[in-house]
């Protein structure tokens, strides 16, 4: 069912570059994309927002303040607007097409099902269902998405470290866990109830959040990447994946 860290031998934890490897390039662009997968990440990801006139387009943020020192909100502000800013903007067939032919997870930043479908058929328009992972913020989209499709893999971005159970029970195959949540004890109960499950390195807010490592969002130190490998997740989210390929243990999967 989609992306199947199976389907080939694979050392584990695989590497997941956060906005397609800030650390190596423009933050989800092109250029990050394939700079990632130059340095052997196993998937990249990148957020998905809507533009003014209904294009699905690869931005973290609500606004264009912090990448641009624009403040139009992505959500008012056309496509064509958006590249004069940034030309070098993907769109959800760009990013498919950018990233082949490794994993791609879309962190969709929207909260309204009615996307759903769109952003599927593109998936699959794309012939890319078997190496997309969608990541979901809420238990009723992912159940949204399941009753969709049953091919797509789903990654549960929930915010509550607890409900992974009921992220399994809707049909998500994956669940996050930040770094200052992850704990062996928590992320062997995901996988004891068939979930894979993702570390997202780096604190969860611009604010610091105490319990949390030090770091902003996608960043960690050798010491911290040591004790997310100790861990033992199915991946790991980070902005540079050398980081983690270096210190991955080189064990691979059999494959089947």
């Amino acid at each position: 069912m989609g992306f199947d860290i199976r389907s080939k031998a694979r050392p584990l934890p695989l590497a997941i570059a956060h906005r397609g490897g800030a650390l190596l390039g423009p933050e989800n662009s092109a250029e990050a994309f394939e700079q990632a997968k130059a340095v052997g990440a196993e998937m990249v990801e990148t957020d998905v927002r809507l533009s003014a006139d209904g294009m699905l387009v690869c931005l973290h943020d609500a606004d264009l303040r912090r990448i641009a020192g624009d403040p139009r909100l992505v959500a008012e502000t056309g496509l064509a607007e958006l590249r004069a800013v940034l030309p070098g903007l993907l769109t959800l067939e760009d990013a498919l097409a950018a990233s082949a032919p490794i994993g791609l997870l879309l962190d969709l930043k929207l909260t309204d099902p009615a996307v759903l479908p769109r952003i599927l058929d593109i998936v699959a328009a794309g012939g890319a269902t078997e190496r997309v992972l969608l990541g979901l913020r809420s238990l009723d989209l992912i159940a949204a998405a399941r009753a969709l499709s049953g091919e797509i893999a789903i990654l549960a971005l929930v915010s509550d470290p607890e409900s992974f159970e009921w992220a399994k029970t809707l049909g998500a195959g994956w669940f996050r866990f930040w770094q200052g949540e992850a704990t062996a004890e928590r992320i062997a109960a995901a996988g004891a109830v068939g979930l894979r499950t993702v570390v997202m390195v780096g604190q969860p807010r611009s604010a610091v959040i105490a319990g949390y490592p030090p770091f902003p969002v996608g960043r960690i130190d050798a010491d911290g990447i040591e004790r997310v490998l100790s861990l033992a997740p199915d991946a790991v989210m980070l902005d540079d994946p050398r980081q983690l390929l270096l210190a991955r243990p080189v064990t691979a999967l059999s494959s089947g």
